[in-house]
């Protein structure tokens, strides 16, 4: 049997629980009903039978306990108890945000006394803290001592740049003197004085970053992490991701703790514990990395390489960083047959991938398989039949394909370091024959379901943090995205879509961030992102990839990464070089529609 990642979390073991998609005249769409639902087996999707109108039956999300990620920072244990005769002073360094100084004072005054080693000991707060035995402060956070909170900060520029790393020295300099260009606020000024020095260059508040770096070419901004969103572009800190689920705070020179040092430290470290909420602005626990990807068709000479070479041999190069993703979806255009033979011929557009060719996808650690290609009834209906019964029998989550058309349009549930994902897939393209029917097996044709996908996004934005569609739409081989295919992703995203991805494109397409000012919030719309495993070798802008990597922090999505490849020998994508990579970004940034 195959399975997805075994380390993958489900909701409540991946339950998709969905009624039915209604038939070209669609009848209303009854309201969605939260309720109690049995839990099926691992990666297996549960449909109705295609009588009643669509109702969404979602189970409870089931709690599960936080695992120790690398970028988890828990407040360390509390250190023994010191040995104090006499009173224990202590004082607020000036350093400290004027809003935390007065939660901490505050605590600090509800008590006169402490707990040491040697007993209750008088508590005195000093208003000098140069003259306190014990001090509240902020310290870098690798030089504080047992945190009681703490900070972590990105540097960000608008999205549509080409640089991704910035060094430590580049950024003090910058903070020191106010050159290049940089902006934050008056809080984060006071926060990073730490780290970086005193301030000397602009403040804004909160709500003007973007708009202060992207009306100055060449501007930073350094902002909270959790204040990030996809129409910023997180840079990496002397090549330290802070988006990574595989962060430490420990390699990371932008984050502060609050500490308390001196004599004394100890007990008064437990008086102000939790004073400061939340004790983290970066949770690992609540931060999930998805991997969307393109055309994935292994066949023709693709499939030949990997007879030849070896079923991983597409992976070989990408496959830990797809792996590393908390969710890896792959668009799979055609069927899973026993019975496929690679048939490298040119002109061959009848393709299959036989079942031994999963080893490529397996090595990039695939979760979740969208089924919205045109080729997958190449091989008739009984061929999608045959696919779509491996699929199930091997336990691999699936979407955007069925065994009718119910099927083929319901959404997939998933579930990640508590946020919630609903998986939706649609072809919106020709050969009719690949379309699913009432009775028939195929992918879901989003012309003729397309009010009810749009109202099936708006009930399920109100049930899950993140909506992802995806779309087969029409296939074309410029960067530049066409008027219906605009309108189609735009609508999506107006329901209510978080994410809206092409996956049609055989080439790299525009990207389009919205911001938390935007209608409908933060979210990201790619209009295509290229092939990932196919064997267009035919030209440079067939050969160049994207996937993307989206960051979901908490419920939202809050940034975006291009990852940026070149297939070689038919079958095997590399990363770009730099030079590459800047090619591919200026193509898919100069293609960006007017908003």
């Amino acid at each position: 049997m195959i399975r997805s990642h075994n380390r993958r979390r489900l909701a409540g073991a991946l339950v998709t629980v969905l009624a039915v998609l209604l038939l070209a005249a669609c009848r209303p769409i009854q309201p969605v009903t939260p309720a109690n639902a049995p839990i099926p087996p691992l990666g297996i999707s549960v449909f109705p039978s295609p009588t009643p109108p669509l109702t969404l039956v979602l189970p409870p999300v089931v709690e599960q306990p936080p695992t120790p990620d690398a970028g988890s920072a828990f407040p360390a244990p509390t250190p023994t108890l010191e040995v104090i005769e006499g009173t224990v002073t202590v004082g607020l360094d000036a350093s400290l945000p004027e809003a935390w100084a007065t939660a901490l004072l505050a605590r600090l005054n509800q008590t006169d006394a402490v707990q040491t080693a040697t007993g209750p000991q008088p508590l005195r707060v000093l208003d000098q803290a140069s003259l306190a035995a014990s001090v509240v402060t902020l310290r870098p956070y690798t030089q504080a001592t047992a945190p009681l909170g703490e900070r972590i900060f990105a540097v960000a520029t608008p999205f549509a740049t080409i640089r991704d790393d910035i060094t430590l020295a580049e950024l003090t300099t910058a903070w020191q003197t106010g050159a290049p260009a940089l902006y934050t606020t008056d809080e984060t000024a006071t926060l990073l004085r730490p780290v970086l020095g005193v301030y000397a260059g602009n403040l804004a508040p909160q709500a003007e970053l973007l708009a202060a770096v992207e009306s100055t070419p060449g501007a930073w901004a350094v902002l909270p992490f959790d204040q990030l969103d996809p129409r910023f572009k997180a840079l990496t800190v002397d090549g330290v991701n802070v988006l990574s689920n595989q962060f430490s705070v420990l390699e990371y020179p932008l984050a502060v703790a609050l500490s308390v040092e001196g004599i004394g430290a100890s007990a008064v470290r437990p008086l102000l514990q939790a004073v400061v909420q939340p004790y983290t602005n970066r949770d690992a626990s609540r931060l999930t990395q998805l991997i969307m990807t393109g055309v994935t068709a292994m066949s023709r000479v693709t499939a030949l390489r990997m007879d030849q070479q070896g079923y991983d041999y597409p992976a070989q190069v990408i496959s830990d960083v797809f792996a590393a993703a908390d969710i890896t979806h792959i668009s799979n255009e055609v069927p899973f047959l026993d019975d496929c033979v690679a048939n490298p011929a040119e002109n061959n557009l009848i393709l299959c991938s036989h079942p031994n060719y999963w080893a490529a996808l397996a090595a990039l650690g695939t979760d979740i398989v969208g089924l919205s290609g045109n080729h997958v009834n190449d091989f008739g209906r009984d061929g999608a039949r045959r696919s779509l019964t491996w699929y199930r029998d091997n336990g691999i989550p699936s979407y955007g394909s069925g065994f009718d058309v119910n099927e083929a349009c319901a959404p997939l549930l998933w579930e990640d370091h508590g946020n919630t994902f609903a998986f939706i897939a649609a072809l919106a393209f020709y050969p009719e024959g690949a379309w699913a029917t009432a009775d028939q097996p195929g992918a879901c044709y989003y012309y003729d379901n397309q009010a009810t996908i749009l109202e099936l996004v708006r009930q399920l934005s109100t049930f899950v943090d993140v909506v992802a569609v995806e779309l087969q739409h029409t296939e074309t081989y410029e960067p530049y995205p066409i008027a219906s295919q605009i309108a189609d992703f735009r609508a999506l995203r107006e329901a209510g879509a978080d994410i809206v991805t092409g996956v049609q494109s055989h080439v790299p397409q525009a990207q389009e961030p919205y911001g938390a000012d935007d209608v409908g919030g933060p979210g990201f719309i790619t209009y295509g992102l290229g092939n990932l495993f196919f064997d267009q070798m035919w030209s440079w802008e067939t050969r160049t990839e994207l996937a993307a990597r989206h960051t979901i922090f908490d419920g939202r999505v809050i940034n975006t990464e291009l990852l940026t490849m070149v297939l070689e020998d038919f079958a095997q994508p590399r990363w770009a070089t730099p030079e590459e990579r800047t090619d591919i970004l200026n193509r898919v940034f100069n293609a960006a529609p007017p908003r």
